[in-house]
Formats: C-alpha cells, sequence, structure tokens
C-alpha cells in the first residue's frame, strides 16, 4: 500500500517552498517561481506522484512544470512515468549510468515481487542532464543544482539564493547519511560534499529524510564520520578485520549519534546498515593512507 501525501512546511520556510510527504518513505519539494513550478523529485511510484500534483494544484496555477531528479534512487524518482511527455525532467549526466545499470531493473524486479504498488512502475529517466552545474532563473527565486556525488554518484542539491535554503536531499540526512559504497574514493565525495553545503552557510538545509530543517545537521553529519575516522584509526589490524566490526562496543550505531526516539524499527535497522558501509568505507580509507 502507498503511504499517505500530505503538504507540509517548516518554521521560517518561505511560503513559494511546500515540502511534499510521503508518510516515513520520503519528502520531495515543490517550489513556486514568478516564471514556473519546479518539483524536486518525483516519490516513489507514479500513483503518489499523480496525488501530489493533485493536492498542488492551486499553488500552481497556469505556471508550466519543471522537474528534477535528485538521483536515482527508487524513491526518489520511480514516479517519473506520472509526469513523462507533461513536464521536462532534468538530472546530473550520471544518472543515466545509473539508469542503464542492469542492477536497475533488478531493483525494481525485485521490490515488485514483494510489494504490488511497485507493479505499475516504468523507469523513465530525464529529458535533460548536465555535468558539473546548472541554473533555474525563475525570475524571483534562482535554484542552482549543485553536483553532490558520495550519497550517489549522480547525487544533486539544490540552493536557493534568495532565501539561504539548501534542499539537501539525501547528502544530508539525520541522524545519519549513507556513503555510495565501502569505497575510500566515495567517503572522500560525501565529505566534500557534505563540506560543499557546510560552505554555503544556509539559512535552512532541508533533506529528504529525517524531517529536520536545521543547518547544524551538516556539522553533525561531518563530526559523525570524523568520529568514525578517529575511532578507526585506533584499531589494531585484527580488529580492523573482524567482520562484525559494526556491531562491536564503541563502533555501533548508537555510539555515534542518538537515535530519534519514535524512529521505526524498519528505519532504525536502514541506518543501522548505512552505518555499516559508512564504517567499512573508513576502514578502507584507513588502509589507503
Amino acid at each position: 500500500m502507498n503511504p499517505s501525501v500530505e503538504l507540509c512546511s517548516y518554521p521560517e520556510l518561505d511560503d513559494r517552498i511546500v515540502i511534499v510527504r510521503a508518510g516515513d518513505e520520503v519528502d520531495a519539494v515543490f517550489v513556486r517561481t514568478e516564471r514556473f513550478n519546479v518539483l524536486i523529485d518525483t516519490l516513489g511510484t507514479p500513483e503518489l506522484c499523480l496525488t501530489a500534483l493533485d493536492l498542488l494544484e492551486e499553488q500552481m496555477k497556469v505556471r508550466p512544470l519543471i522537474v528534477i531528479n535528485s538521483h536515482m534512487d527508487w524513491d526518489h524518482f520511480w514516479g517519473n512515468a506520472a509526469i513523462a511527455g507533461r513536464a521536462p525532467i532534468i538530472a546530473h549526466a550520471a544518472a543515466l549510468d545509473r539508469l542503464r545499470d542492469p542492477s536497475a531493473r533488478e531493483v525494481l524486479r525485485d521490490k515488485a515481487s514483494q510489494d504490488s504498488r511497485f507493479r505499475n512502475v516504468d523507469l523513465i529517466g530525464p529529458d535533460i542532464t548536465f555535468t558539473g552545474s546548472m541554473t533555474l532563473n525563475g525570475g524571483d527565486l534562482t535554484l542552482e543544482l549543485i553536483h553532490t556525488p558520495g550519497h550517489t554518484p549522480d547525487h544533486i542539491a539544490v540552493w536557493i539564493p534568495e532565501l539561504r535554503i539548501c534542499l539537501a536531499v539525501d547528502a544530508v540526512e539525520y541522524p545519519v547519511p549513507e556513503v555510495w559504497s565501502k569505497s575510500a574514493d566515495d567517503l572522500r565525495l560525501i565529505r566534500s560534499s557534505l563540506e560543499r553545503i557546510r560552505d554555503l552557510y544556509a539559512r535552512l538545509i532541508i533533506p529528504a529524510h529525517g524531517r529536520t530543517y536545521s543547518p547544524s545537521a551538516v556539522d553533525e553529519n561531518l563530526a559523525y564520520f570524523q568520529a568514525l575516522a578517529d575511532r578507526v584509526g585506533s584499531l589494531s589490524e585484527s580488529q580492523l578485520a573482524d567482520p562484525q566490526l559494526a556491531s562491536s562496543s564503541g563502533l555501533r550505531l548508537e555510539d555515534f549519534v542518538p537515535i530519534p526516539d519514535g524512529m521505526p524499527s524498519d528505519v532504525v535497522a536502514f541506518y543501522r546498515n548505512c552505518h555499516k558501509t559508512n564504517l567499512g568505507a573508513t576502514v578502507q580509507a584507513h588502509l589507503e593512507n
């Protein structure tokens, strides 16, 4: 069953920006400018995306719609079929590599076999891609699309300088972000992306998970990775080789960050897996130095 979709806001959030929340699954974001509307991500199914568009209808008026896919993770772009042919879809060029990889269809097959709501999903890619960065000039608001790899190779965040708001999507997460792989290169990329977002000196930073808007989340994410590096650096070779390292006292998720009260058990399990990957990347980086 699809989660319910609702429109939300945060204190001090400009009314031209609306959080489109699909239960505990993911947040998309709608931005209204003088010249066009922008939807950052299309949620996890076409049905969810259509529901969101219905809820947003009054705010959309007659302005054209532009869609941005922040990255090719299922919960962020599997709703694209609801948009295809109605609005241009923009993503980073690396998104095409991910979409063409056989693993993209493997994920869809696996999830469709487990949950019927994914059986009508078509993998629809972007119409327009870019490398580096891209700017959308909406008249009153500017949306700067910034390549922020590390969580995934194709990940982009959106910076709105007039409001000093960064839509960080999955580059920033609460309680912890997830690095793309256990590669030291990906660890360096996510830390670099976090530093780039930090150096924007945003007034609000809005990720797609965690229901936070505080800029302190970026510093907390960076502090988490630094703490990981410090503790891994103090371990012996035999400890580093322990396959149960992520379960060892002092190296568990809760030894680095508090687990929010009321967080669903499946979400906690997800972040434990994130932590395990992050720890593996940190070990690899330590071994390479």
